[in-house]
C-alpha cells in the first residue's frame, strides 16, 4: 500500500506537468496567424488564432470601390478558413492529440471555406449591404406542421381542470 504522501507528491507532479504541457500549447498557439490577400492582390489581411482580425492593409486602387466592404469579409472569411491547417501545422505539442483534433474540427466548423461572389443560396442571391450580408428576396418561411393532439385519457369530464377545453364551463 502506498502512503499518502507518496499520493499526494505523485499527483502534484501530475498536475504540475499538466500546467507545463498547457503553457507550452498556449505559447504556440499564440504564434499562429493566418495572412490572406485578395484576389486582386490589393487588400491583406491578417488573422490570429482566435480568428480575429489583426491585420488591415488597402490599396489605393481599391479604396473607392463600391464593394470595399464586401471584399474585405471575403478576404477574411478566406483567412480564417485556413485557421485549421495553421494551427494543426503551428501546434506540435499536442499533435495526434483528441484535443488537436476537436480543435481542429470546431475551428473547421466555426471557419468554413468562404463561399463565392454572387453565391446564390435557397435560389436567392446574396448581396453585401455594407456590412452584412443579407438576401435579395426574403425566402419565403417553411411552415411549421403542429403536432398531433394526443386525447386525454378522461377527457371531457367536469373532473377535467387543465385540458383542452374551457375550464369555466
Amino acid at each position: 500500500m502506498t502512503n499518502p504522501e507518496q499520493l499526494f507528491s505523485s499527483f502534484e507532479a501530475k498536475m504540475a506537468e499538466a500546467q507545463r504541457k498547457a503553457d507550452l500549447m498556449r505559447a504556440e498557439m499564440a504564434t499562429v496567424s493566418v495572412a490572406e490577400r485578395s484576389k486582386d492582390g490589393q487588400i491583406a489581411v491578417e488573422v490570429n488564432h482566435l480568428g480575429n482580425l489583426v491585420g488591415l492593409e488597402i490599396g489605393h486602387a481599391v479604396r473607392d470601390k463600391s464593394d470595399l466592404a464586401g471584399e474585405v469579409l471575403r478576404t477574411v472569411q478566406a483567412a480564417q478558413s485556413r485557421l485549421a491547417a495553421a494551427v494543426e501545422a503551428g501546434v506540435p505539442s499536442i499533435a495526434g492529440t483528441e484535443t488537436m483534433t476537436e480543435l481542429v474540427g470546431r475551428l473547421q466548423r466555426e471557419y468554413p471555406e468562404p463561399r463565392p461572389q454572387g453565391f446564390v443560396e435557397g435560389g436567392f442571391e446574396a448581396r453585401n449591404d455594407g456590412a452584412r450580408f443579407v438576401a435579395e428576396e426574403e425566402p419565403p418561411k417553411p411552415a411549421v406542421p403542429k403536432p398531433p393532439r394526443r386525447p386525454q385519457a378522461d377527457e371531457g369530464t367536469d373532473d377535467d381542470y387543465f385540458g383542452d377545453s374551457d375550464y369555466l364551463r
